[in-house]
């Protein structure tokens, strides 16, 4: 049995599959989930009841985004009035990536659905992104109680940015999906690795704003799981998301340690809390 003497499994794989985390639970093994497709996310929730009858865990949305971003947006919304949030990814496109995360990215081309500007930390300044159907629109709120949460992506080549906006067009998107097509790009991008390994994500809702920057998100994905895990003991049993079972501050300063810039920007225009309602 594969299973046998693990406590903690995570999973990394885009399968879209439920049946690995339904096999962890009934055995008691904690769950832990980086997938990024909203989907997939859901049929995870769905073994919320068996994860409590066996008293163990899933923790889901765990990583960069989701994951630093479901965070960042658990800040803002606690310390804002607005019902709202606001998320922006800012990709290093000059980081080499899994064929998984590339054929996720790929996939989503065609799901592109508007755009505006959001400003990043230095060095990266005001950038235009573009909406992407990133799982924690579908998610926050849900998790958060508000009304909306909306999830733009830029890259940190502009020249590769206008490249991801031009694929919104139809005629482009259906070109993009053509299986002999998607494969060479698939094979490209592996090669390829234009600008650096620079990444930032940001955050507002109403006057607060939070982000994280720094130097390769595969690096922070890994250690978002890493923390995740520390901290498994104390959280109850079921299938949660990150932002639901632990203190967004405290794990994103103790991930600022390892080399990463976090800032945190309350809304000072009054009347803003905590989430446990002591006034800022």
């Amino acid at each position: 049995m594969a299973l046998r003497g693990i406590d903690t499994v995570l999973m990394c794989a885009e399968l879209n599959d439920a049946r690995v985390a339904e096999a962890c639970l009934r055995r008691g093994i904690a769950y832990i989930d980086v997938s990024a497709d909203a989907q997939h996310l859901r049929r995870l929730e769905a073994l919320d009841g068996m994860a409590r009858d066996h008293g163990t865990r899933a923790v889901l949305s765990v990583g960069l985004a989701p994951g630093v971003t479901n965070l960042l947006a658990r800040y803002c919304a606690e310390r804002s009035a607005s019902d709202e949030v606001t998320i922006g990814v800012l990709l290093g496109s000059g980081e080499r990536h899994g064929q998984a995360a590339l054929r996720w990215t790929m996939a989503g081309l065609g799901a592109l659905d508007g755009s505006w500007t959001m400003r990043f930390p230095a060095p990266h300044g005001r950038r235009t992104i573009h909406r992407f159907p990133f799982s924690d629109q579908l998610t926050l709120p849900q998790t958060l109680q508000i009304e909306q949460a909306k999830t733009g992506l830029c890259l940190q080549s502009r020249g590769a940015t206008m490249l991801l906006a031009a694929a919104r067009h139809p005629t482009v998107t259906r070109v993009l999906r053509h299986p002999r097509v998607a494969e060479a790009l698939l094979t490209l991008l592996t090669r390829a690795h234009l600008g650096n390994d620079r990444f930032a994500v940001t955050v507002c809702s109403g006057g607060a704003r939070a982000s994280l920057a720094g130097r390769q998100q595969t690096r922070a994905t890994g250690l978002v799981a890493a923390l995740t895990v520390a901290r498994l003991p104390s959280m109850p049993p079921g299938v949660r998301h990150l932002e639901q079972l632990v203190d967004p501050v405290d794990l994103l300063t103790e991930l600022s340690r390892h080399g990463f810039d976090l800032e945190l920007e309350p809304d000072n225009r009054g009347g803003a809390t905590t989430d446990s309602g002591i006034p800022l």
